[in-house]
């Protein structure tokens, strides 16, 4: 069925989501057409406004409208043990168990030569930076169990290990393959009490 242009270009833009095919995006589109407009203002007004005030964390390279962020300016977490994330939707994941106490590192995505991504593209020279300022007890490794995050892993590792005696990585519970912000919880929160040393 064709739609009429400005319809198209909605579906078009929800289509750019990922994730989202073209029913949904047909789904999204009509439902926001169905909303009145005072609605849509407040939509886009609270787009507009994550997009102004949501930027990274200066220490650990998380979202947050405050900076350091609410984790990291936390006194309660423990200072000694930081678990690297790919993503800050891998943050959340880990966080939502409410096992771990520590703070966080953001690296921005997984070492990938396929797509063209190397250390460099990572926000790994900051990470090097912060643990030999802060001598971990611990560093975690919460990273996809895919070639990439492996690969990730391993580099990390060798970089990291003389600045830190004790790194991990989740234990059992995630299967090969699978990407952190898909786990549940539970499977999370069994990966982490598991954890183990990479040597």
């Amino acid at each position: 069925m064709k739609y009429t242009k400005p319809l198209l270009r909605l579906i078009e833009e929800f289509q750019k989501f990922p994730g989202v095919g073209p029913k949904s995006a047909e789904r999204m589109a009509f439902h926001l057409i169905k909303q009145d407009v005072h609605y849509i203002e407040g939509f886009s007004k609270v787009v507009i406004e994550a997009k102004e005030q949501i930027r990274k964390c200066s220490e650990c390279f998380n979202l947050s409208s405050n900076d350091p962020c609410e984790i990291c300016s936390n006194s309660l977490r423990d200072k000694k043990t930081i678990c690297v994330v790919s993503e800050a939707k891998d943050l959340s994941v880990v966080e939502r168990t409410n096992e771990y106490k520590g703070l966080y590192h953001v690296i921005g995505g997984l070492i990938s030569p396929i797509d063209g991504i190397g250390p460099d593209d990572l926000v790994i020279k900051e990470l090097i930076y912060r643990v030999s300022r802060s001598d971990p007890n611990e560093i975690i490794f919460a990273l996809d169990t895919s070639t990439e995050g492996e690969a990730t892993a391993l580099y990390l590792h060798r970089i990291l290990s003389p600045l830190c005696k004790k790194i991990t990585r989740l234990g059992f519970g995630l299967p090969a393959g699978t990407e952190l912000e898909y786990a549940d919880e539970l499977t999370i929160s069994r990966a982490l009490e598991n954890r183990k040393e990479i040597v």
